[in-house]
């Protein structure tokens, strides 16, 4: 069946060339030459724009083409499976822009639209050199008391690590409006560099770092810089409040790089292991080798079941999406760490090195994405959030409160999407969640099929042990649900426990949800049927908890059959097809023969 953010970013990567291709403009080979000058892939973005990607930015409402999240998370995974570099140095508009969407006026929403669609870049200003995280520190301000503020607001101070801070032409500035400061001491500042008098901002240098070397990652400093009144993002003193519930959606859709990275690693990984050769056989036909290779196969599906729940989740889950969002951010960015960590073991020295195996693109990849669990909320900041939000989760799970028709229709991709209504965003989650709700109910759905259909039973069994466990961490919650300030280790802990629960209830309201469409598609069904990519994500989160393992030997080498398949077939390894134009790999050998019988 056919799912339309695939079909598109099917659409968008096939505009975009074959990437192993070095006369694409945007190829691995021109991705690694950018990386080592440290230059930022401008001609890339061109490409992007030719196509049309920054109107996928923009809300319908304010003359562009966003009406969906999951697609936006499918567009820029595309691009991310390519380039790190160029998913955050392009994205990061979307993120300048987003304050806007939440809480600008309809004349500002428009006019920046038009911006963005005409390949203006947007950048976010919330960091600064002495405060990092900590935004109610921030010493940006205003000068009320300058002679000359009639009409305008006078802004100085500095802003540092800041993406686009010097090709950005617009700057989303977090600003401090109250000289004492406060929650309500801070507001946003829609600032045009362009209509700034020259002498009153300064560029600081462009930072030099380990990942994403091209990228802008630099700063601005202002100096009594006149900002028009009408700049003015929402009301005065809102600041705070339209950042952290901005951040809600890009810290969902910060998912998209997550899983471009591990779709890249994991494919150069199979490519690797179907040809290097070890005493005598191919490294794909070692034992160790090949649960590497099985295992990464099954985080980066469980991954994916993970952000297209959430990714639905912004439209049908608007007022959960404090919990949803800091779950994902936790989750996506921890966990393809690890995959890129587990497949660094297999590659061995060539993940380190640099023009030896597939123009050390891996090594590349592995030094980009560890930037993804700092920005927008780093780990802990987001089990933080969590942690302070433990009294109505626990209360939620113990009531079976929550928005479970939201999550419901998250965890069916055939649903209809409603318009996201930012209004409905919040800064704590009142009821619960809706995901964590309705597991009870998945258990039950496929305890039942499990009676029709034997096959199933480990799977409805392993659905029944996280249940359980799922409810004694809900238990621990109740422990620390007064802790707001002095978070002590095991509240954090606990936290990341939950997420991986949270993760296992949206893999089985995924499932139960939406086997039934996908389980006969002839590309991915065979990863529905039976619940098969269910039951290593189940494995998975199992043991993690602290669990017995959940799936056998043979499960895992079922996974590793589909992954080669998908390969070989030039498809991506993912929940839904969708075909890559990149060539397929040339098998010799013992490996053309392997191939062909994994593809039938």
């Amino acid at each position: 069946m056919e799912h339309q953010p695939y079909r598109l970013a099917e659409e968008f990567d096939r505009f975009l060339g074959d990437p192993d291709d070095p006369g694409e403009v945007f190829s691995h080979a021109r991705c690694v030459e950018l990386d080592d000058k440290e230059e930022f892939p401008a001609d890339i973005c061109r490409r992007f724009q030719e196509w049309g990607l920054p109107e996928q930015y923009v809300p319908v409402e304010y003359g562009g083409r966003l009406r969906d999240y999951e697609q936006v998370l499918q567009l820029v995974r595309a691009v991310a499976r390519r380039d790190l570099t160029c998913a955050i140095g392009h994205g990061k508009t979307y993120l300048g822009g987003v304050c806007v969407w939440v809480a600008g006026s309809a004349e500002q929403g428009a006019r920046l639209g038009a911006e963005i669609m005409a390949g203006v870049p947007v950048s976010l200003g919330l960091t600064e050199r002495a405060h990092g995280s900590d935004l109610l520190a921030g010493d940006v301000r205003t000068d009320d008391k300058a002679a000359d503020t009639e009409g305008h607001w006078l802004v100085s101070g500095e802003k540092w690590l800041i993406n686009n801070a010097t090709r950005g032409s617009v700057l989303a500035l977090l600003t401090r409006t109250r000289p004492d400061g406060g929650p309500r001491g801070f507001s946003v500042l829609l600032v045009d560099k362009r209509e700034l008098d020259e002498d009153t901002y300064r560029h600081l240098p462009k930072i030099r770092t380990h990942g994403i070397r091209g990228a802008d990652i630099s700063g601005i400093a202002f100096d009594g810089a006149r900002v028009p009144r009408g700049a003015l993002v929402g009301a005065e003193g809102a600041g705070l409040e339209i950042v952290l519930k901005a951040l809600q959606l890009t810290r969902t859709m910060c998912a998209a790089l997550s899983l471009g990275a591990a779709d890249h690693g994991l494919r150069l990984g199979l490519d690797f292991a179907e040809e290097r050769e070890l005493y005598g056989r191919r490294l794909i036909d070692l034992p160790q080798a090949r649960q590497v290779l099985a295992g990464a196969a099954a985080d980066v599906l469980l991954h994916e079941a993970v952000a297209l729940v959430a990714a639905r989740a912004v439209q049908t889950q608007t007022a959960e999406l404090g919990v949803t969002s800091a779950v994902t951010k936790y989750l996506l960015p921890t966990g393809t760490d690890q995959v890129l960590a587990d497949l660094t073991g297999l590659l061995g020295a060539r993940a380190f090195l640099k023009g030896v195996y597939a123009g050390g693109r891996f090594q590349k990849v592995a030094r980009d994405h560890r930037i993804v669990g700092l920005f927008d909320g780093n780990t802990l900041v987001n089990l933080n959030s969590l942690v302070n939000q433990f009294r109505s989760l626990a209360r939620g799970f113990r009531r079976g409160t929550g928005d479970t028709a939201g999550a419901d229709a998250a965890c069916d991709l055939t649903a209809p999407l409603p318009p996201l209504d930012p209004a409905r965003l919040t800064l704590v989650t009142r009821h619960g969640s809706g995901v964590m709700a309705g597991l009870a109910a998945s258990v039950d759905e496929i305890t039942r099929r499990a009676e029709q259909n034997p096959v199933i039973g480990p799977v409805a069994a392993a659905a029944r042990r996280l249940l359980d466990v799922t409810t004694a961490v809900h238990a621990e919650m109740e422990e620390y649900q007064g802790v707001l300030t002095e978070v002590p280790p095991a509240a954090f802990e606990v936290a990341r426990r939950y997420t991986l629960c949270w993760a296992g209830a949206a893999c089985l309201g995924l499932w139960t949800h939406s086997t039934d469409h996908f389980g006969d598609d002839p590309g991915t069904g065979e990863l529905w049927r039976d619940g098969r990519w269910l039951h290593t994500a189940l494995d998975r989160l199992l043991v993690r908890l602290g669990e017995p393992a959940a799936a056998g030997e043979e499960t895992y080498e079922e996974l590793l059959g589909a992954l080669r398949a998908a390969r070989s077939s030039g498809r991506l390894f993912s929940l839904l097809p969708q075909r890559l134009p990149e060539r397929q790999p040339v098998r010799t050998g013992a490996a053309a023969v392997e191939s062909e019988r994994t593809s039938c």
